[in-house]
């Protein structure tokens, strides 16, 4: 089997497990690719028995990696997102963060799910993208978003107002502080906090939803990922924000957004023992409270 391993740089408290990683990667004898820059951040920090291969780009993955392994939190998986794109490569994370939704693997699990790894003791867990078109375009050819994409006010000023329509038609207009439009994946990040329902896995939704409306009768909206969005943006400030996931760009009220589903998707490692109902009792501490049992 062919591993790549990214991550970025961290401190070093985490210097232990990610030794440990390593560590079982040498005893499997497999083939190890490591992106270049996390390589030389390593080169001074870890004990590395051999010399491993290198990767630049998403360019390089195809063909030379079964599995791409991310060592840190969810915007380290995010950022593995970028390298991956549409190769169907699946991808596993390792969490150094804090609360890891898309990172699931704890850090005391690492022997057990590189063992599971190894062995192929896991599915595919297929999760879609959303992906933003606009004039100028935006993002260069990393246009999608596995989490959510969202416009926001620049700065402390007024409410901005977003129109949306809908497949053409309008939907609403929306006073707030910005909207997000999350995914399955996504809506147990930003959009949560925002209120956002949480959604399951390959439903085939996405949701709208509104950062600190202005008016309280505007909610979540649920919508088929079949459909595609249009907004249009207007405020006092003459610059906004608009994200795909973790990046970020400027623009003003000129631009016209157009969201739709994109046309691939991203496959996640599920190991044999662990399930979605599972990571998410973990992660939100569902049924902590001994009263209900």
């Amino acid at each position: 089997m062919k591993l790549g391993v990214y991550g970025r740089k961290f401190n070093n408290s985490v210097l232990p497990y990610v030794q440990q990683v390593f560590d079982c990667l040498v005893e499997w004898e497999v083939e190890v690719l490591i992106y270049s820059d996390f390589y030389d951040f390593l080169k001074d920090k870890l004990f590395l028995p051999k010399a491993f291969k290198s990767f630049n780009s998403h360019k390089d993955l195809v063909g030379n990696v079964d599995v791409m392994i991310s060592l840190g939190g969810d915007g380290t998986m995010l950022d593995t997102v970028t390298l991956v794109r549409d190769s169907g490569i699946p991808m596993i994370g390792i969490n150094f963060g804090r609360l890891g939704f898309l990172a699931s693997i704890n850090k005391e699990g690492i022997k057990t799910a590189i063992d599971s790894l190894i062995h192929k003791k896991f599915t595919l867990d297929t999760r879609s993208l959303l992906k933003v078109e606009s004039q100028p375009g935006l993002f260069g050819d990393l246009n999608f978003a596995l989490n959510d994409f969202t416009i926001l006010k620049r700065d402390t000023s007024a409410m901005i107002l977003i129109h949306c329509f809908l497949n053409g038609e309008f939907l609403n207009s929306y006073w707030a502080d910005g909207l997000i439009v999350a995914t399955p994946t996504g809506s147990t990040a930003y959009s949560l906090s925002c209120g956002g329902p949480i959604i399951f896995p390959r439903s085939g939704n996405f949701v709208i939803t509104p950062i600190s409306p202005h008016n309280l009768n505007v909610r979540p909206v649920i919508l088929s990922d079949e459909n595609e969005l249009t907004f249009e943006i207007e405020g006092r400030s003459s610059k906004y924000l608009v994200s795909c996931d973790s990046r970020t760009e400027v623009i003003d009220a000129n631009f016209r957004l157009h969201l739709k589903r994109a046309n691939f998707d991203i496959n996640l490692v599920r190991l044999n023992n662990e399930t979605y109902l599972s990571t998410l009792r973990n992660k939100l501490l569902w049924g902590i409270d001994t009263r209900n049992y």
